[in-house]
């Protein structure tokens, strides 16, 4: 049932920007229509995750990174909303808590199950927030490719727009790290009282 509604929710999304691909390229918007073409690679991700590996993420973390990438592409780039100023900014914080969420879901299937009562909740912490911090830089180098090789301008603010985006990827993560390492420990307590 999760399979079938990540497959649902992803074909929704790729048919929604397919549709604005082709509406902005009639209208000769070439932008927004390239926008939307990068609506429907990204879109695919989860849909390609569910139909061709094993890994599953919860459902949670599916719908919020459509829901971002509603924000980011449609809101953010197609309807105009980075120019408020602060809506880049927050996309970038909820980024980052979206893939420390993705990093906590990683660890979670990459260790053991009995390693988990022996692995220290700071340990959690640092990684659940280096996985978000990986993210935003990964994310940074991709805009400055973009705009030195193809001459884009996806780093408008130049290094300032660097650093506030960076430091917003970082406090998202480190958000969701504080109450990764807040459970972790919880969880401890519970396992060594039983």
């Amino acid at each position: 049932m999760k399979r079938k509604l990540v497959i649902i929710v992803s074909l929704l999304y790729i048919v929604f920007m397919a549709i604005l691909a082709v509406y902005y390229h009639n209208i000769d918007q070439s932008f927004k229509s390239t926008v939307a073409i990068g609506g429907i690679v990204c879109g695919a991700v989860p849909l390609l995750l569910a139909l061709f590996t094993k890994l599953k993420f919860n459902l949670p973390i599916v719908f919020s990174y459509i829901i971002f990438l509603v924000g980011s592409q449609y809101l953010g780039s197609i309807l105009g909303w980075y120019g408020l100023g602060w809506w880049d900014t927050f996309m970038h914080f909820v980024s980052g808590a979206i893939l420390a969420f993705a990093g906590i879901a990683l660890y979670e299937r990459l260790i053991h199950r009995d390693a988990g009562n022996e692995i220290s909740p700071w340990f959690v912490f640092l990684f659940t927030a280096s996985f978000a911090a990986l993210g935003g830089v990964l994310w940074e180098v991709y805009e400055f490719s973009c705009d030195q090789i193809f001459g884009m301008t996806l780093q408008g603010g130049g290094n300032k727009d660097t650093m506030t985006d960076l430091i917003a990827d970082t406090l998202g993560g480190l958000v969701i790290a504080l109450w990764a390492l807040i459970r972790t420990k919880l969880k401890l307590k519970k396992v060594r009282r039983d």
